[in-house]
């Protein structure tokens, strides 16, 4: 999207949690950077909130629709701001990010999740975490955001088939 003008300030994205049925999260490193964090991105024009999310995670993590299951998403745009150094110098001209997030549950396996679907890719690794493991590995300035994100989703995980008292 480059140096476009955002009505208020914030970049509309999408960030997906993909889970499994061990409720945990799919935690991936970004390429050219020490940070971890899970998969997103920007909005394209013409394109739905959903519609950006499974792109995202393609592009991404190589999972397409067929391997996952949407389970939900947040209900209102969260927004967070960038830190003053990543705004100035003209390089970024948006104050942060506003992002819809969505839930997804893994149908495939493991082996399903690509890291090179695209020519530069996004992240060099992969792998699974406890599920509230991020809220302290992520960068600080998105702390709040994802345990918003992740206090507000908890509710929609998977119940773990193994815990599950048949009738």
């Amino acid at each position: 999207m480059g140096h476009l003008e955002y009505e208020d300030g914030y970049r509309p994205c999408v960030g997906i949690i993909v889970c499994n049925i061990d409720r945990q999260v799919l935690w991936a490193r970004r390429a050219r950077h020490d940070g971890w964090q899970f998969p997103q991105g920007g909005i394209e024009p013409r394109e739905t909130v959903e519609q950006a999310a499974y792109r995202e995670l393609y592009e991404e993590v190589g999972l397409p629709p067929s391997k996952v299951r949407l389970v939900g998403r947040t209900h209102e745009w969260l927004h967070y701001d960038l830190p003053r150094h990543y705004t100035s110098g003209g390089k970024i001209s948006f104050l942060g990010q506003k992002q819809i997030w969505f839930l997804m549950e893994l149908t495939g396996n493991d082996k399903d999740v690509c890291l090179d679907t695209v020519v530069r890719p996004e992240f060099d690794a992969w792998c699974w975490v406890d599920y509230w493991v991020p809220v302290d590995r992520i960068v600080t300035f998105k702390r709040d955001i994802y345990r918003r994100v992740l206090s507000e989703l908890e509710p929609l995980l998977p119940v773990d088939s193994q815990s599950v008292i048949p009738n």
